[in-house]
């Protein structure tokens, strides 16, 4: 019933409608009333005992409390920010309110924006080798062409170009036509999957020689760490072994192997190391005839084991 209905009763439908409201009102109290007793109820519960999701309130310690840890003075900053290349000064000429000229300059706040320079296109570099005839000799004399440092071998592909396809390959491990379509997205260069494929290997080929430096170096040193860990190559497990010097010229020596026997650590140090071999308990190090440091840490993870695993044998806890 709406307003317009109100208007066109007579006096009697008026009280009618009246008492029907009031006795309406009357039920809505009783409701209320009901419900705020219910509502009294649960709160005197909740105050007895609390909801499971409530976590429980830590007992406070008893006798003196230990200092709060200071944070080391290495967090105590913001957020990183990187040395500036560029700065670019934004600055009003005039005043935005009454146009009077500004005077003085100050830096009132400064933002860093991390960007990335555009994509250069790659560059397709033609070396014309001119000869010139020599009167007194009556031949040509042209200059002996040398790329040494610029240049794979004979390829055509520079060596900036093959650093980059050999780290996208061999450490971000991007599969060959990934490879293929970011050079031509990014740089415009047309490079077939074969070219992609056979760079690697120019790419070993070509610092063999550094490698076997650096594995002299390796062995000449006076302590080595070993450790291996699993590697899947071509959907075939394998091991990467690791083997490294400290120094502040540190060497890192990275060989790939299908087996985790002692025959690799056999092969790589070979009969030329002779200073102290730092491993975990591993037992493909054990034949090493050196002095030996093995990892204090898994040491002690193997003698809490050994704790846990013999606890009623008065012996073993007593020695480990």
């Amino acid at each position: 019933m709406d307003i317009n209905d109100v208007e066109n009763l007579n006096r009697q439908e008026l009280i009618d409608l009246v008492k029907q409201l009031l006795e309406r009102i009357k039920a809505l109290e009783a409701y209320v009333m009901e419900q705020d007793a219910e509502i009294q109820q649960l709160r005197g519960q909740l105050g007895q005992k609390k909801p499971p999701w409530v976590k429980r309130n830590r007992p406070k310690s008893e006798g003196p409390q230990k200092p709060r840890k200071k944070r080391g003075a290495q967090h105590n900053h913001g957020r990183h920010r990187e040395k500036p290349t560029r700065t670019e000064q934004h600055a009003l000429e005039r005043c935005p309110d009454c146009g009077y000229g500004l005077q003085g300059k100050s830096i009132d706040y400064t933002r860093q924006v991390i960007e990335l320079p555009a994509p250069q296109p790659g560059e397709g570099i033609e070396h014309q080798v001119i000869k010139r005839y020599c009167p007194h000799c009556q031949s040509y004399k042209s200059p002996k062409l040398d790329l040494e440092g610029q240049v794979l071998g004979q390829g055509r592909m520079g060596i900036r170009l093959a650093s980059t396809i050999a780290y996208l390959r061999n450490i971000l491990r991007m599969p060959v036509r990934m490879i293929q379509v970011y050079l031509d997205t990014l740089h415009g260069l047309k490079i077939s999957i074969g070219e992609i494929v056979e760079l690697p290997h120019d790419v070993r080929q070509a610092t063999e020689g550094a490698l076997r430096a650096l594995k002299g170096e390796m062995k000449a040193s006076g302590i080595l760490h070993g450790d291996e860990t699993g590697w899947r190559e071509n959907g075939q497990n394998g091991y990467i072994w690791s083997f490294s010097t400290p120094g502040e010229r540190a060497v890192r020596y990275y060989e790939y192997d299908f087996s985790r026997g002692q025959a690799v650590v056999k092969r790589i140090l070979g009969d030329e190391f002779h200073g102290h071999l730092v491993s975990d308990f591993y037992a493909g190090y054990n034949d090493y005839a050196g002095e030996h440091q093995r990892c204090w840490i898994h040491l002690l993870r193997d003698l809490h084991k050994l704790k846990e695993e013999f606890g009623q044998q008065a012996g073993v806890i007593e020695w480990a």
